[in-house]
């Protein structure tokens, strides 16, 4: 991936959401805002995306441009969440999903001193339009990919990888602490990072938690991947424990591809004994905790990462899911224990490998793409359950802070909304950079 996903709750304005995406045919798509067009950034005047006529951004965040303290911002960016905000400012917490050995980039508060990856924490002006400081809030940790906000304003943030003592990564290393965790990042900065061992040891994606029941829902970046919850002892306190699940279908097993858009399954959780069992036993596969929920009869997604609570039910992205392995987004329903497929791609064209998402009051569901089309693009399934293209990646540099090349077909990351709706927070991976969007919502949609 990238992740991410981002997890927003938002009520009323959505409702019903399934049922209209359920009437979504391929052809059917809103005009949306209209064409996308290049649109100069508000402080350079670059055009580093397109967007509709109207809308406007600023860009902050670079690789390599400097933190508070001097350090350079790490590379890859990936998740993100608004997890504080008031009249003034918002608070975002953002992934950097490295995945190489070397110096922790915030040595003296890291989890493991030589891995490089982990969140910067972004501070920015809503008044003024522009940031106002960025920061390190978690060091030491491996590929952080996605993740999602908590339910006490922190960022949950998640580990795509299985690495340890015991395990050799692609470039021969062996990092002395293990990895596959879920680590709490919360406003100032997790400066003694603790793995949340409770929400297990796998190939983490995304998470979602539910703000009623406090049940934590993860999402797994494999093409053999799961669906799992933590149901925890405590609401508030994960570190607590609980019940550790995948989920599971009635009458299949696997719904990479096989499945009508609009079909339900009745489905069911089985308990998983060993959720820290980072392989199965005999491999070295990295699927430990899967292979325990395959052998009950757990169900198979391809490659699930993006995740989103909204209005009492769950929705996800399986990136690679579909006859196309172009995507498709799946909602499930708690109350009625069923899954619902609402849309599989049936192409790049249509909807190129849907990864991070958010939902927002005046959109609907934004996908964030990570495919192989040029340029890569920002999608909606609006609230009429119909697709259109909302932003489009522009990145040609030439000199900000070194970076320099084509960038367009660079995935897009860490989608996430203002509690009020009027900003759009948004990473492009690589080289990396955050893009802060506003304008007019409400306009034809």
């Amino acid at each position: 991936m990238a992740s991410g996903a981002t997890a927003v709750a938002i009520g009323g304005a959505f409702s019903n959401l399934g049922a209209r995406i359920d009437r979504l045919h391929a052809a059917e798509r809103s005009p949306g805002f209209g064409p996308l067009l290049p649109t100069p950034e508000r402080n350079t005047g670059e055009a580093y995306i397109c967007l509709p006529e109207g809308f406007e951004y600023v860009a902050f965040g670079w690789t390599h441009e400097p933190l508070e303290d001097g350090s350079p911002t790490p590379a890859v960016h990936d998740g993100m969440a608004v997890i504080a905000e008031n009249e003034n400012e918002i608070v975002l917490c953002r992934n950097h999903e490295v995945s190489e050995a070397g110096k922790a980039f915030w040595a003296r508060h890291a989890y493991d001193e030589t891995a490089q990856g982990g969140c910067t924490n972004l501070v920015f002006d809503r008044v003024q339009g522009q940031l106002k400081r960025a920061y390190p809030s978690l060091s030491g940790t491996v590929k952080n990919c996605a993740g999602g906000k908590s339910l006490w304003n922190s960022w949950l943030s998640c580990e795509e990888i299985v690495a340890g003592p015991e395990d050799v990564t692609e470039d021969g290393y062996r990092f002395p602490r293990e990895h596959g965790f879920v680590f709490d990042v919360p406003v100032e900065g997790a400066k003694q990072p603790s793995p949340i061992k409770s929400l297990g040891r796998f190939v983490h994606e995304a998470l979602a938690m539910d703000p009623v029941s406090g049940i934590v829902y993860l999402t797994e970046d494999r093409n053999e991947a799961g669906l799992y919850r933590m149901v925890p002892d405590e609401r508030n306190n994960l570190q607590a424990g609980g019940r550790f699940e995948m989920l599971a279908a009635r009458h299949r097993g696997d719904c990479r591809t096989g499945m009508r858009r609009g079909e339900v399954l009745d489905v069911h959780w089985v308990e998983i004994e060993d959720r820290l069992q980072a392989h199965t036993p005999g491999t070295r596969d990295c699927q430990g905790v899967y292979s325990q929920g395959k052998r009950q009869g757990a169900l198979t997604f391809a490659r699930l990462e993006g995740c989103a609570m909204h209005d009492g039910k769950l929705y996800v992205t399986a990136t690679s899911g579909g006859p196309a392995s172009a995507g498709q987004v799946w909602e499930y329903d708690p109350r009625q224990e069923q899954l619902r497929l609402l849309f599989e791609s049936p192409g790049e064209e249509i909807l190129d490998m849907p990864d991070n998402m958010a939902v927002s009051p005046q959109l609907g569901i934004l996908l964030c793409e990570d495919g192989h089309r040029v340029p890569q693009r920002l999608q909606v399934l609006n609230a009429e359950g119909k697709l259109f293209p909302f932003a489009a990646n522009n990145l040609n540099l030439n000199g900000p802070f070194g970076h320099r090349g084509d960038f367009r077909d660079s995935e897009w990351a860490g989608a996430c909304f203002s509690e009020d709706g009027e900003w759009l927070f948004v990473n492009l991976q690589d080289p990396g950079v955050t893009f802060a969007i506003t304008g007019p919502w409400s306009a034809g949609v």
